[in-house]
């Protein structure tokens, strides 16, 4: 048995999905033709009340696209420190936007309107001109921690104040939906532009989708291209994204249960000094200092359990659709085993 908790992105696609797959009638996206795809977008505009979508193969891709949309080169970027489009996108901000970033120093990657509105630059020459505030929901880095939409709202304003665009990086924002019984149309009448995920969470092997207003999809698909981005015959995985939709959003929070169930355990082992109390379904702990990462790793993958480094001593586990009641007991039985 090998219980996988190193991402929520190793999944597997379940026997349904399949099946909707090699169901799937296809046609050329790049020419608008594929009935999939074209379905998949009108579906996730319509639910986020947002006017359209467009698929991509990844979030990075829907993330930097929205980013260079919003933007023009030398400009800046407000944005958290432990956030996806700043830790693990290749530099992509400079390297296809040209911009410059401003950091957040947060809450586990959630910061503040006021925040924002103190890192606003003036209007001077001398400064770059800052356009875009960009916020991920749930935080990766911050172990999967949910934003106070209040906040948002608050952040929401001082963008309008400012003329600023407002994006969100929604890798995983069906588990704070879940999580925090909030609705996706909430979050499309607060963002310009919303990137979502399929192949975390949701099960889906690829895709990921861009949402704003009609003018600027247009645009976005212009990036898409010059990004390399445009898809042929892709209804196949259009339709896993549609079936992951209409089948494994609410079994999110069992995904959740178990983030929970594992925090507790780890709480109440000596060879832990600190567990981040988890609100969706990402875990991450704090070794002591007598432990070496690496070799902590090495030995759970000995013994079935697979993990990964968050830097330094933190390790991070992360529930999934994939994870079964047997590879909790396995996974658990294996981490109290270990001894300092």
């Amino acid at each position: 048995m090998i219980a996988d908790f190193r991402s929520d992105t190793v999944t597997k696609p379940t026997r349904g999905m399949l099946e909707a797959m090699n169901a799937a009638p296809v046609g050329d996206d790049v020419f608008g033709e594929d009935p999939g795809v074209n379905a998949l977008e009108r579906k996730v505009a319509e639910m986020f009340g947002k006017q359209a979508a467009v698929f991509c193969p990844s979030g990075t891709m829907t993330n930097q696209i929205a980013i260079k949309a919003h933007t023009r080169p030398a400009d800046e970027v407000i944005c958290d420190r432990l956030s996806h489009v700043y830790n693990y996108e290749g530099g992509g901000i400079a390297f296809h936007s040209g911009c410059s970033l401003s950091l957040m120093d947060g809450d586990r990657g959630r910061f503040t309107a006021e925040d924002v509105a103190n890192s606003i630059r003036p209007d001077d020459i001398h400064s770059p001109r800052t356009s875009l505030v960009a916020v991920e929901n749930t935080t990766n880095k911050g172990g999967g921690a949910c934003w106070d939409f209040a906040e948002l709202q608050k952040i929401r304003r001082v963008c309008d104040e400012n003329g600023l665009a407002f994006h969100l990086d929604g890798a995983r924002l069906f588990n704070a939906l879940v999580a925090k019984g909030e609705t996706p149309e909430m979050y499309g009448n607060l963002f310009d532009s919303i990137s979502i995920c399929l192949s975390k969470g949701l099960g889906a092997p690829v895709g990921s989708l861009l949402l704003g207003d009609a003018e600027f999809i247009e645009y976005a698909r212009r990036i898409r291209k010059l990004m390399g981005g445009g898809m042929r015959q892709a209804g196949s995985l259009a339709v896993a994204g549609i079936y992951a939709l209409d089948n494994h959003v609410e079994r999110l929070g069992d995904d959740h249960a178990r983030a929970k169930r594992l925090a507790e355990v780890l709480s109440n082992l000596a060879y832990v000094s600190k567990v981040i109390e988890p609100e969706t379904n990402i875990v991450i702990f704090e070794l002591k200092k007598s432990l070496d990462p690496k070799a902590f790793l090495s030995g759970l993958e000995k013994e079935g359990v697979k993990a990964v480094s968050f830097g330094g001593q933190l390790i991070r586990f992360v529930t999934h659709l994939d994870i079964t009641e047997q590879m909790m007991e396995h996974t658990i039985e294996k981490l109290s085993a270990i001894s300092l």
